[in-house]
């Protein structure tokens, strides 16, 4: 395993993206966003043929820059991405990878008062600048939407919504199910927010006043900010907790709010665009620390139940916890790139 980087058999374009939606945002973020658009070997020398396209979203507090991280004997996805592809054993597709980060760390990909139009800036911004920049194939049938944790949420909600745009997903990890995966932080939120009189502005002052992550609870309670701003902020951009911050009692306005973006929930809400999917590739870890192999498992069943047949759908859990499992996304970006309309 070599510790730099390695020629691409397909070719990586890095642009920048000037979002409309995103302008004037709540939090002050970036209306210019990055976006790399990946193409398989052979795009350049056939200039007819038009492709399938799967778009790559992101876990919660990650950016573009991070698809390209090198780790110790392990490849960044840009390169495992493109190894499915350099054999020609694998239909090619288009890859683009999205950028939604926030102030916060994370949109969760849906249009929230407290953080912007990101789902809006996916949908109705970047897939039809990707469709007019490149020879894709325009359709729901040959498009996907993958990712991992926040991204697995992402690619498991989008669909459901937009069906008109995506027909098929793969999650890895993806928050659902949420008794499980939020909850039991909730106690422990309340207890770091003790040293911060129970605010948890207080506490997001102090993050940004040093260095990030040094202090015990900073990522949790990063994560319930961010989160809070996406599914339960007031209509002012107000971010509310989905409990109260001393005794740790459920608020059932809030929670409720956080349950209906439940993707566990949300399928009996959207059962015919759920059926009508091409592809659904479900994994994750055995002991995930989130308990989102439960949460796949739910998801699961309830996809099944809306009628979704079995022929379409890829279902594993393997052992690991939430982290490391990027070996995963190649695996999931073959078999959607042999599923999806040509």
């Amino acid at each position: 395993m070599l510790p730099w980087d390695v020629e691409l058999a397909g070719r990586l374009d890095r642009h920048t993206v000037n979002s409309v939606l995103l302008r004037d945002n709540p939090l002050g973020d970036p209306h210019e966003r990055p976006l790399w658009v990946y193409v398989p070997p052979g795009y350049d020398d056939s200039p007819t043929v038009r492709y399938p396209v799967v778009y790559m979203i992101q876990g919660y507090t990650g950016h573009l820059s991070m698809w390209a991280n090198r780790t110790p004997f392990r490849q960044p996805f840009i390169e495992t991405a493109d190894a499915v592809f350099a054999d020609g054993s694998t239909p090619g597709c288009v890859v683009v990878y999205v950028d939604a980060w926030t102030g916060y760390g994370g949109s969760q990909f849906v249009d929230s008062p407290g953080t912007g139009k990101y789902h809006s800036y996916l949908c109705e911004e970047i897939v039809p600048w990707v469709d007019g920049h490149y020879r894709t194939i325009a359709d729901r049938e040959s498009r996907a939407i993958a990712g991992k944790s926040s991204g697995g949420f992402g690619a498991m909600i989008t669909p459901m919504l937009r069906p008109d745009l995506f027909g098929a997903l793969a999650t890895h990890a993806g928050d659902s199910l949420y008794e499980l995966c939020y909850v039991p932080e909730f106690g422990n939120a309340v207890r770091t927010l003790r040293g911060y009189d129970h605010d948890i502005t207080r506490w997001w002052d102090d993050f940004r006043s040093r260095t990030a992550f040094t202090k015990p609870g900073d990522e949790m309670l990063m994560m319930l900010l961010g989160v809070s701003a996406c599914f339960s902020a007031r209509e002012d951009g107000t971010p509310e907790l989905p409990f109260d911050p001393v005794s740790g009692v459920l608020r059932p306005e809030q929670w409720q709010r956080w349950l209906d973006w439940d993707p566990v929930r949300m399928v009996e809400r959207h059962a015919d665009a759920v059926r009508s999917l091409r592809a659904v590739w479900i994994d994750a870890g055995t002991h995930d620390e989130a308990f989102l192999d439960l949460g796949a498992e739910a998801f699961r069943a309830e996809i099944v139940k809306a009628g979704l047949p079995d022929e379409r759908l890829q279902f594993e859990l393997f052992d690991a916890g939430h982290f490391g499992i990027d070996y995963r996304y190649p695996l999931s970006l073959a078999w959607l790139a042999q599923r999806l309309a040509r």
